[in-house]
């Protein structure tokens, strides 16, 4: 029998205890902790506990209850599932910021000079860019390519940069010369995200943060967002900036494990 949310007592009971198991961190806890947290008496708190067990999904203990290798099986499972084109669309759509504003992500071509776009969350500014799905652009000048080509040294740059033809103007606020690439690479490096203001579309800003991958041998993404030049204010980017890294955050942590880490990464 459901309660009056529509949600069955004892399946909430079971999600509510593998998420206090989840937040002790690998600490086992007893049934009389369990069932204090619950609110529940302890004959019913064992009850579902037992069905846990059952399944896999929570091991018991001297100590008390741990996770069981069953959450670690189903979480594999939603990671060989995981797409991360489709997250990003998911957590755009989510977010109450960016829902409106147009984003994109990125991934550094195969020449590592230009950038190709793999997504493209629309939603209502007034204004439309040309770069959409499966586009090429210079990654001199975009805030996607800025912010991937911040994750090498300056002597690759160097290397990779040394012709003019990869470092086109697009318009008059392009980064044109190798000293203004390296300039405006060692910016995003110091403050932690990439920024354009006209130098792809005119009237125009762009700003972009790397993903980190989820696995060794991935290559990162970039994630951006683009504003008019003229309502681009501190408020404006740092707001937009926090949903960006909520956004990575949660496209590079699905399971939403270790996030201390990611932060240190991605900062703000």
């Amino acid at each position: 029998m459901a309660d009056s949310t529509g949600k069955a007592p004892a399946v909430a009971r079971a999600v509510r205890v593998l998420d206090l198991l989840g937040d002790a961190q690998g600490d086992a806890l007893s049934l009389s902790e369990i069932a204090r947290e619950l609110g529940a008496a302890k004959s019913s708190t064992l009850t579902v506990c037992a069905a846990l067990e059952e399944g896999g999904l929570l091991r018991r203990t001297e100590a008390g209850y741990v996770l069981g290798r069953r959450v670690l099986e189903l979480g594999g499972a939603y990671l060989r599932a995981f797409d991360p084109v489709l997250e990003f669309y998911r957590a755009c759509a989510d977010s109450e910021v960016l829902r409106q504003e147009r984003c994109q992500l990125a991934v550094l071509d195969g020449d590592g000079v230009h950038v190709l776009y793999l997504a493209n969350h629309i939603g209502r500014a007034p204004f439309r860019l040309a770069a959409g799905i499966g586009a090429r652009y210079p990654a001199s000048i975009t805030a996607v390519g800025t912010a991937l080509l911040a994750e090498f040294p300056p002597e690759q740059i160097a290397r990779r940069f040394r012709d003019d033809s990869t470092r086109p103007a697009f318009t008059e606020r392009s980064a044109t010369t190798l000293a203004e690439l390296q300039s405006a690479l060692a910016a995003t490096r110091e403050r932690g995200y990439s920024l354009d203001r006209g130098g792809v579309y005119p009237g125009l800003a762009g700003f972009a943060i790397v993903v980190p991958p989820q696995a060794s041998g991935e290559v990162p993404l970039a994630l951006g967002a683009s504003v008019l030049l003229s309502e681009l204010t501190d408020a404006v980017l740092d707001r937009m900036l926090l949903e960006l890294h909520t956004v990575a955050r949660r496209m590079s942590n699905p399971m939403n494990l270790a996030t201390e880490a990611l932060t240190g990464r991605i900062i703000v």
